[in-house]
């Protein structure tokens, strides 16, 4: 007999305003009663799945999915796009995401450039697991844009004399994100037009060339794929960093949305392994 999937809790939440914080970057504010039943946690990386009617299908939000998933094709099934929670407050039931916009390209960025007031919209989670440890000598935080939510919460949640190690990549020098700023915070910006518009390149070279520092460093690397495999090259097999240490993990691929990316991530990762760190030893009787 199959295990049975455990199902899904399904949330909703109400537009209460919104913010452009840079020329790509808007911040969506959301209110509603199930964000109360959320569970209060430490944790600085967590992440909702937002749903959203594929391109072209008939309906939008409130729908039913499961309904959708009975009546319909497979093609207009419902799609989820990942996006770290920026800031959350149980208790006022209150929280923020913040969304890359990019014209009317893909289906989460143009929701959030057009959302008012009174909008609402569904979503699984959160999810996540990661948080800073106040105990540690400095914390590494390196990312592009869809790592800054989690990167600023992490700053954020730091106590007033931790040091911090920030490497962020965004498209140009209009597009820094607002991050908290303490004297033992050190932000480097790297910036994709200064790099040929290629996403995780510069960005994998910068931490490189910055070095890694001692002490007791916990790290937390996420964005582009490309960028995941080479820092995770560098941390692991160059400098043999505990990777208890170290969360790291590709949130997207270049040229590919969300969908194609997990249909797939887990076989980058398995090859990106064997590359990296080789075959598993043959067991002996």
């Amino acid at each position: 007999m199959s295990e049975q999937r455990r199902p899904r809790v399904m949330r909703t939440a109400t537009v209460t305003g919104t913010e452009r914080l840079t020329r790509d970057l808007v911040r969506v504010h959301l209110e509603g009663p199930d964000l109360t039943a959320i569970d209060p946690s430490e944790h600085t990386d967590r992440y909702v799945k937002l749903l959203f009617a594929p391109a072209g299908a008939a309906y939008a939000w409130p729908f039913d999915p499961d309904r959708i998933r009975d009546e319909r094709p497979r093609e207009q099934w419902p799609v989820t796009r990942t996006y770290t929670i920026r800031s959350l407050d149980p208790v006022a039931g209150r929280m923020a995401l913040d969304f890359v916009v990019h014209g009317d390209e893909g289906l989460a960025g143009p929701w959030a450039a057009a959302a008012r007031p009174g909008d609402g919209i569904g979503f699984h989670g959160p999810g996540g697991g990661w948080g800073p440890d106040p105990a540690a000598d400095l914390h590494l935080l390196v990312g592009d844009e869809s790592a800054a939510p989690a990167i600023a919460a992490t700053l954020d949640a730091l106590p007033h004399d931790a040091r911090a190690r920030v490497f962020l990549e965004v498209a140009d020098a209009t597009t820094h994100v607002p991050l908290r700023s303490t004297p033992g915070i050190e932000v480097t910006w790297v910036h994709r037009d200064e790099a040929g518009g290629r996403y995780g390149v510069a960005l994998a070279r910068a931490v490189r060339e910055a070095g890694l520092p001692g002490g007791d460093v916990r790290a937390f690397v996420h964005g582009n794929a490309d960028m995941i495999k080479d820092l995770r090259r560098y941390l692991f097999v160059e400098q043999g960093m505990p990777r208890d240490r170290v969360s790291i993990s590709g949130y997207w691929r270049t040229g590919q949305d969300e969908d194609a990316w997990q249909a797939g991530k887990r076989d980058f990762v398995a090859a990106m392994e064997q590359e990296q760190d080789g075959p598993a030893p043959t067991p002996t009787a």
